[in-house]
């Protein structure tokens, strides 16, 4: 069915006219989804965001840009390798690229890269026998724990969800309240016409699932551990 049919058929089951150029309005009385956690300065997110953290069972570490590489390298002697990342330039915008090409592989610590060059059985197997996901984050939300990660070509999602443990390196600067605050920033990039990534994912923590008796069983549907890097200077 076409998109003009398909609307006009449901704005006469609604009795309404069909309008796919004003936007309604939507003047809420009260905006709490725009107010919760807005008071607070950068510090005071950081502060909250670890709060989180600790009931998502996440771990967080702070560092700086300079010691970016030292704290990887803590991840990876406390998980394993080898390591699935994204082909990102901001990997070697901050310094990490020795790490990925010399120090680790000569410790035996294989880094596979997310690639268009590569096939997707390639690209999905070595994800698969990766110990940890690296990856970074466009934005974090102190409210959920949660960071928003941006698919696209050399950032295949499959990075965040296949190994056993999921890294994000959070600029300290990208701390933001909540989830509104969030699509705000997204919408933002839409009214100036810029192209959307492929998926836009929010991800808190480990993979978690209940089942009817309310037991918490963590890692079926994703990730068993999750450590976030927050660089303070950033």
């Amino acid at each position: 069915m076409e998109k003009t049919q398909f609307l006009a058929t449901l704005a006469s089951r609604l009795q309404r006219d069909v309008n796919t150029t004003k936007k309604p309005a939507r003047n809420w009385q009260h905006r709490p989804q725009e107010q919760h956690y807005t008071p607070m300065n950068n510090a005071e997110l950081l502060v909250a965001f670890k709060e989180q953290c600790t009931r998502i069972h996440t771990d967080v570490m702070e560092t700086t840009r300079e010691n970016l590489s030292e704290a990887v390298a803590q991840v990876v002697n406390k998980y394993g390798g080898p390591l699935s990342v994204w082909d990102d330039p901001r990997f070697a915008e901050y310094a990490l690229t020795p790490l990925f090409t010399t120090i680790l592989p000569a410790q035996n610590t294989a880094v596979y890269t997310w690639s268009n060059q590569k096939t997707r059985e390639e690209n999905f197997a070595e994800a698969n026998a990766a110990r940890i996901g690296l990856v970074f984050s466009e934005y974090a939300l102190a409210e959920s724990g949660t960071v928003v990660l941006y698919s696209a070509d050399g950032a295949g999602k499959a990075v965040g969800l296949l190994p056993h443990a999921f890294v994000a390196i959070i600029p300290q600067s990208s701390l933001l309240p909540r989830m509104t605050q969030a699509s705000q920033a997204i919408q933002q990039r839409v009214d100036r016409g810029e192209l959307l990534p492929h998926a836009i994912d929010y991800v808190s923590g480990p993979s978690n699932s209940a089942d009817i008796e309310m037991k918490l069983v963590v890692g079926v549907h994703g990730p068993v551990e999750a450590t976030y890097i927050v660089l303070t200077d950033c």
